[in-house]
């Protein structure tokens, strides 16, 4: 991986990122491909109509179904899905915590039961990168114990002492593979807990950001907190991270977060918040949500946003799709989501723009401004 701080607008940061397969340039919004494909889109819209460079995969669903070493025979995901950009692969932490009554951690991984047919399974660290290397992705995060909000401190506490441990152990074991020829194109991101308490943040980010990651991300915000609480917990943590390797808030979220944390210095999102109100009938756009499947839109001939130039917006009218939604057409869930996608991907660009203009203040200003 090259990484290039461009510029910098007080906090916020515009990098570039190169990995084998793609140049991603940051502030960048990654869609979720959960199962190797982006809900309702084939990978011609995302490459062609989105213009996505980098996508995420995720490891548990992808390591259950198909099975990570099917993936490696067709391919690995570039081949399997015929996505040419670059993957980020996850690491089955979060499907711990959102599967928590199937799933257990214990000291030296997750234990857990398929969702699909119950059968038992163990997570470790290095089997997660084995996984990872199945997969083929340019970026893989190392298994993680997070924890849901509120939570003890004696539960923040353990989930920090198993996040270190799991990241030493990771490391060794991901850079003894590259010296072998194993993933030697590939890069290893640590997750950074410790809830909403600094000192928690300050102790895991200390601890993991002296090891040598590729990258690092903030994990278990999103899972309970309060807004302003998540943006403290950011604005706090990025202060321990290094200035030259990529930044990476996961799971998060609404376009006003996004915003808040690109100031506070993120370079990289996440969230499937965009695919999963598209399919809702929830609409994103300049002036705010838009609710498609609301009766006064049955006979708008308006777009779903003037301002966007998305294919659904220059084809197709607010009516049009509150048919489809009201329908249940298949073609509506494309539609829907190729506008929510363009609207947080150009919402990226646009911020890289300010900052590298140095007015991501007035660009954030003029964001809220739309939305009254």
């Amino acid at each position: 991986m090259q990484f290039t701080l461009d510029a910098t607008s007080k906090n916020a940061r515009a990098c570039t990122i190169v990995t084998a397969h793609s140049t991603i340039k940051t502030p960048v919004f990654m869609p979720v491909g959960t199962l190797g494909s982006v809900k309702s889109l084939d990978m011609q819209d995302v490459v062609e109509l989105l213009g996505a460079e980098i996508i995420l995969a995720n490891t548990y669903h992808m390591y259950l179904r198909p099975g990570d070493a099917t993936v490696a025979k067709m391919g690995k995901l570039h081949g399997f899905t015929t996505y040419p950009k670059s993957f980020l692969t996850d690491s089955g932490g979060f499907q711990a915590f959102s599967l928590s009554g199937i799933s257990k951690p214990k000291a030296d991984g997750i234990e857990f039961r398929s969702h699909i047919d119950g059968s038992k399974h163990f997570f470790t660290p290095k089997k997660v990168i084995d996984i990872g290397h199945n997969l083929g992705s340019d970026i893989m995060m190392i298994l993680d114990d997070l924890v849901a909000l509120p939570a003890t401190q004696e539960r923040i506490a353990l989930s920090i002492e198993r996040t270190t441990a799991w990241a030493k152990e990771s490391i060794e074991y991901f850079r003894e593979k590259q010296k072998e020829g194993i993933g030697c194109e590939q890069n290893i991101f640590a997750i950074i807990q410790g809830g909403t308490d600094k000192a928690f943040r300050t102790k895991s980010a200390t601890e993991l950001c002296e090891l040598d990651y590729d990258g690092f991300a903030i994990g278990g915000l999103s899972v309970g907190e309060l807004n302003n609480e998540m943006y403290d917990t950011v604005e706090h943590t990025t202060k321990y991270m290094p200035k030259n390797k990529p930044r990476y808030l996961m799971g998060v979220g609404t376009p006003e977060d996004l915003i808040e944390n690109i100031e506070r210095g993120i370079d990289m999102f996440d969230c499937v918040m965009p695919t999963r109100n598209a399919r809702n009938g929830t609409l994103f756009t300049s002036f705010g949500r838009l609710n498609i499947k609301g009766a006064i839109f049955k006979e708008d001939e308006a777009p779903v946003d003037s301002e966007c130039k998305c294919l659904t917006c220059q084809r197709y009218s607010r009516a049009y799709l509150n048919h489809l939604f009201r329908a249940r057409e298949l073609t509506y869930f494309r539609l829907a989501t190729i506008h929510n996608l363009h609207y947080y991907l150009n919402l990226m660009r646009e911020a890289r723009e300010a900052i590298l203009e140095d007015r991501y203040s007035e660009f954030k200003a003029e964001f809220y401004a739309k939305r009254g």
